[in-house]
């Protein structure tokens, strides 16, 4: 395949522009695609505030690999979005995070 060679080449001449990883298995959910619904692979991005605390926000990003068997989410690359939204009796609030522990100033 010419897509492979060409990636081949490219890794040659850069190596140290990759990473090598192994493949993470997504959940999946239903999914409105021109067919109907189908279930499609996605990763969750929580919402988190980082200030004096650390606090979860309820709800983030749910990316969806919009293609049959793909495990691609990004947008970029043909992924989409969905909300997610948390459903609770009371209004919404930041609350602390337990952990006070901070990686790479994130």
């Amino acid at each position: 395949n010419a897509e492979i060679e060409d990636f081949r080449r490219a890794l040659l001449a850069n190596p140290s522009g990759y990473i090598a990883q192994p493949t993470l298995s997504l959940s999946t959910c239903p999914t409105y695609v021109d067919s109907g619904i189908a279930p499609r692979h996605i990763d969750l991005r929580p919402f988190v505030l980082s200030g004096k605390e650390v606090q979860m926000v309820p709800g983030g990003l749910t990316r969806v690999a919009l293609k049959e068997g793909s495990l691609v989410v990004n947008s970029s690359q043909g992924g989409g979005t969905k909300d997610t939204w948390v459903l609770q009796g009371d209004p919404a609030v930041p609350r602390p995070v337990q952990s006070r522990s901070r990686v790479g100033g994130i």
